[in-house]
């Protein structure tokens, strides 16, 4: 990549950290790359725990991207139903190279027509909602359809971003980053899939997103007309 590739992390009130920062250390350190972090009225916001991140630019001052990424979080409902932020979030994405998302935030990009017909990923307590989109659910860790790369919850976001690093500066490169990040996974328990997990588990965080996964049907099928 001889320019530089503007990479635009789309935020909002309550995501989920992790889902913006482990692609953010991963992406940040790719050659060549403008990573622009933006929110609706810029400034700043708070994360799902209570983590603040400051210093945002204004979603309507960005004039373009090559890719935006969107983290996943409770604050996805909400943000999905605000006009404002979903008009930027279809202008920058129908003009860019790839659109991309980790968890739930695939959930804000098919609410914006970006995944229509597409394979797409999210974290397994909400990704069935996808369909009610017009996208098709997938399963997988990284799911790529075209210029679409969406994936699982939380911490795939770090495989997505590698991914990522793969397509436009080459596996090497992803290897390096990978490497310098000393990403190797090894799990204490292997229940972080609910393949591999216990009934007992699963059913435990069903009851934990319980209330998410009702909100979140609900503004979709409002969204969608469904309901």
């Amino acid at each position: 990549m001889a320019d530089q590739f503007r990479i635009v992390f789309i935020l909002y009130p309550r995501l989920t950290q992790l889902d913006f920062t482990g692609p953010y250390e991963v992406l940040a350190r790719m050659p060549n790359a403008e990573v622009i972090l933006a929110s609706k009225d810029g400034g700043e916001l708070v994360s799902e725990m209570g983590l603040t991140f400051a210093g945002l630019r204004a979603l309507a001052d960005v004039d373009r991207a090559d890719l935006i990424m969107i983290p996943g979080g409770p604050g996805q409902t909400e943000a999905m139903q605000d006009q404002t932020f979903m008009a930027e979030v279809k202008r920058l994405g129908e003009h860019a190279q790839y659109v991309t998302s980790v968890c739930t935030g695939s959930l804000i990009l098919a609410a914006a027509g970006l995944l229509n017909g597409k394979r797409a990923g999210s974290h397994w307590a909400y990704r069935e909602l996808l369909a009610m989109f017009g996208a098709i659910p997938d399963d997988a860790r990284v799911v790529r359809d075209g210029n679409a790369i969406t994936g699982g919850g939380v911490t795939a976001g770090i495989d997505i971003a590698l991914s990522i690093v793969a397509d436009l500066a080459g596996e090497k490169v992803a290897k390096m980053i990978q490497l310098a990040i000393e990403y190797a996974p090894a799990p204490p328990f292997s229940c972080g899939r609910p393949e591999t997990a216990d009934a007992e588990t699963i059913e435990a965080v069903k009851q934990l997103f319980s209330t998410f996964a009702a909100q979140r049907r609900e503004a979709i099928e409002h969204l969608t007309g469904a309901a």
